[in-house]
């Protein structure tokens, strides 16, 4: 789960961090209000939305009133601000942060998230702060500082001095820094963050180490772990489909091509996108019904599939573990015919119950082409597609 900056600073600065001060506003009017009682000579009016890069896209401004941050408000407030993590389409903004201006001496980065191939979480800091630190790991990699964290003592004193000094952070604030980045890191581990990241983690002229901007995502198999943070969730930043998969506990994440995937198992739905690509096609979506899906999730999985007026065929490839093939198939062809489908669908079943699987489907009326293997589903799907 992903929250707005003025949140994550929100968290962060119960654990220590210090943030600036900042107030929200949804209106022009509030926005010249919150520059007043901020009551600095520059405010910063910043864009709320769930993507990197605003500044480059409109969604950062300087105010040097009240006045002129109730003029930039109301031209930002309903825009559909753009950046390279938006897509084309872009994000309304409907929030913004007005926030006090500080005075910039140098910007650092600073994030911390899992590292899969040790298995444990890694501490990240760059001096290259301010910049998109995607294009640092590629270009410049040995920019980016890292500590790997014992899970059984965190992260340790020594390791944030190591960081602070490879910073270039003065020798006078070095403690200042390691206070910030241990506070960093119990945010990071008390709320089952999966990222946090500060960019950029400010130095000021008068010597201050402040999180200038905040982004937090949250592991969302430990929601249930904290039930508060429920109402930090933005449905509006979130695809309306998404939601839809989410209350099914199914995983789906939409994406540009017209080739809705039906799959069962993480592993299985990459293959299927991959070998739909290999055939030439463009998958709609991904989406894992998961190993001990029922009849009812799969129908609802379907439903959610056929929403995407993009999707023009779809492949349902399933190998029966846990779940079995016919009830697989009693699920599509349940959605198929209170939906009235009038797209081709294509289907491989292999595994449990596989022979009464593709019975109910060859009986069910509505057309379903049979595949054997995936290379013949994907370039069946790929032809039906582009019929």
């Amino acid at each position: 789960m992903k929250i707005h900056e003025y949140q994550g600073k929100a968290i962060l600065k119960e654990y220590g961090v210090p943030v600036p001060r900042g107030v929200v506003a949804r209106t022009p009017e509030e926005a010249e209000a919150a520059a007043k009682e901020l009551g600095t000579d520059v405010v910063v009016v910043k864009a709320q939305i769930h993507a990197g890069g605003r500044g480059k896209g409109g969604g950062v401004k300087l105010a040097k009133s009240p006045e002129e941050a109730r003029e930039i408000a109301s031209q930002m407030l309903g825009m559909m601000l753009v950046t390279h993590q938006t897509g084309p389409e872009g994000r309304e903004v409907k929030t913004l942060l007005i926030e006090e201006g500080l005075p910039i001496d140098k910007e650092f980065y600073l994030g911390i998230t899992l590292d899969r191939v040790s298995g444990r979480n890694v501490f990240m800091a760059s001096a290259a702060g301010g910049m998109d630190i995607e294009k640092v790991a590629e270009e410049t990699p040995e920019l980016i500082l890292k500590e790997t964290i014992d899970p059984a003592v965190g992260l340790q004193a020594f390791q944030a001095r190591t960081l602070a000094f490879g910073l270039g952070i003065p020798s006078g604030l070095v403690n200042q820094a390691v206070k910030f980045m241990i506070s960093l890191y119990k945010a990071y581990e008390a709320t089952d963050a999966s990222l946090v990241e500060i960019n950029p983690f400010l130095l000021t002229k008068d010597e201050r180490l402040i999180a200038l901007d905040a982004k937090l995502n949250f592991d969302d198999n430990a929601m249930y772990r904290h039930k508060d943070f429920a109402g930090l969730r933005d449905l509006n930043e979130e695809e309306p489909l998404e939601i839809e998969a989410s209350k099914f506990d199914l995983n789906y994440i939409k994406l540009d091509g017209n080739i809705g995937c039906m799959v069962n198992g993480a592993g299985l739905a990459m293959a299927t996108m991959d070998i739909i690509k290999l055939a030439g096609g463009e998958p709609a979506n991904f989406l894992d019904v998961g190993g001990g899906a029922s009849q009812e999730r799969v129908e609802q999985a379907f439903k959610i599939l056929l929403a995407d007026e993009n999707v023009k065929a779809v492949l349902i490839n399933i190998f029966g573990g846990i779940v079995r093939c016919d009830m697989v198939a009693n699920g599509v062809v349940a959605a198929a015919k209170n939906l009235g489908v009038s797209i081709p669908i294509v289907a491989r079943l292999e595994g449990t119950n596989v022979e009464e699987g593709r019975r109910v489907l060859e009986t069910s009326g509505i057309g379903i082409i049979p595949a054997t293997g995936m290379n013949d589903a994907a370039e069946k799907v790929v032809a039906a597609a582009g019929a």
